[in-house]
């Protein structure tokens, strides 16, 4: 096993600059990644202004996107550097089908769940983020009805020699228009996300297990850089990947070296661990739950609707071994974390929150974004005794438990 180098034992209160390299994995998410450099900028300004610490950001050269942050918090200089692990343009790619292309895929995913009775073990396990996946569903459904009656009016009101051709284009219009405003809708855009899950029945499409190859070398190459904490950030669709990242890492062997951390935040990993071809991500959940390499830190919150809040990933997938440590379950707590206005303004933009745990906090309690990606303690040693939340769900409920 792996010796961890904590930030105590390397100095945590020297006169030394403490260094880290973040890894950040995006969830499904067709936008360049500079967003995420805005977005760190922005919101650790604000942190920074509400918690009173000093962090700023620099540009970062090499072959990958990132930045530089250098903070001084606690009375510690720190030097991070972040790094985007990039897979937008996989994204991208899956997001090219037309009107018809996605109503295709509507039949295809809900098919999968129904059939693999996934989808009625995830409601019993949390409601909120299954009205979310339904969502999609439900409106793409509600869009065909009124683009089939914007026909059916068209059709009474022209004459049968040319009407019917007229009540097929209306049909069409209505279905582009809605499709043109997806930008506001978010329908599309979660359709081919539930979708690109399921395109291989729960199982990583080759094109991406090529790209957590080049993740994983990434991380390597992090590990090898000198710095005192390597710390892998998954958000959203991001963290079943960043599991599978570390498995495999570990697998092939970690040298004595930096602290390795994983950070999960706004985790959905049962969207994915409760279908019958997710046999790999299953193994890699009960694997690197036992391990003594990394530390691992879980963070939802019951407010964020897009995640399965408190949910232990592992145990719920039915797959957590006798000798299960990791993650640590911990709530972000939105409504205390967050001053009553800001929640009441934030409440019912579900997209925004489950973006929070990127975000500033105005009454920031354990978990601060900040703090941990750019401060000077390693992850193992901020929450080192900390207890998992009483509210985290442990009962599995997947309906395979198969692991390759």
């Amino acid at each position: 096993m792996a010796v961890r180098v904590t930030a105590g034992e390397k100095g945590g209160t020297g006169s030394g600059a403490f260094r880290r390299h973040v890894l950040y994995i995006p969830g499904y998410d067709p936008f360049p990644p500079r967003r995420y450099r805005e977005l760190y900028r922005t919101e650790g300004a604000v942190q920074a202004a509400i918690s009173g610490y000093d962090l700023s950001l620099s540009p970062r050269t090499g072959e990958t996107y990132g930045w530089l942050v250098q903070a001084r918090i606690d009375g510690r200089d720190i030097e991070a550097e972040v790094e985007v692990l990039v897979w937008s343009d996989l994204v991208k790619a899956s997001m090219t089908q037309g009107i018809a292309g996605t109503y295709g895929q509507l039949l295809r995913t809900a098919w999968l769940y129904l059939r693999s009775g996934a989808l009625g073990r995830l409601i019993r396990l949390r409601k909120g983020p299954m009205i979310a996946a339904l969502y999609p569903a439900v409106a793409l459904v509600l869009q065909a009805l009124v683009a089939v009656l914007a026909g059916f009016l068209v059709l009474w009101l022209l004459p049968p020699a040319w009407g019917w051709l007229a009540a097929l284009l209306a049909v069409w219009a209505v279905l582009e228009g809605f499709r043109r405003i997806d930008h506001r809708l978010f329908v599309y855009y979660l359709m081919h996300d539930y979708a690109f899950t399921t395109v291989a029945g729960g199982a990583y499409p080759e094109a991406l297990e090529a790209r957590l190859a080049e993740f994983r070398a990434r991380l390597r190459a992090a590990l090898a850089s000198g710095v005192e904490e390597v710390l892998v950030v998954g958000h959203s669709s991001g963290v079943h990947l960043g599991v599978s990242v570390l498995a495999d890492l570990i697998r092939e062997g970690v040298r004595p070296g930096p602290a390795l951390a994983f950070l999960s935040l706004g985790q959905a990993v049962p969207m994915v661990s409760f279908l019958p071809g997710a046999a790999r991500l299953r193994g890699d959940l009960a694997y690197l739950s036992t391990r003594g390499e990394l530390t691992w830190v879980d963070v939802t919150a019951p407010g964020d609707g897009c995640s399965f809040a408190l949910c232990d990933p592992v145990a719920v997938s039915g797959v957590a071994p006798s000798g299960q440590k990791w993650p640590l379950i911990l709530s972000a707590a939105f409504t205390q974390t967050l001053s009553p206005e800001k929640w009441q303004a934030l409440k019912r933009r579900y997209f925004r929150l489950h973006f929070q745990y990127l975000c500033a906090f105005d009454r920031p309690g354990d978990y601060d974004y900040f703090r941990i990606t750019a401060g000077p303690m390693a992850l193992e040693e901020r929450f080192r005794g900390r207890r998992p939340s009483s509210s985290r769900v442990v009962t599995p409920l997947s309906p395979f438990r198969d692991v390759a």
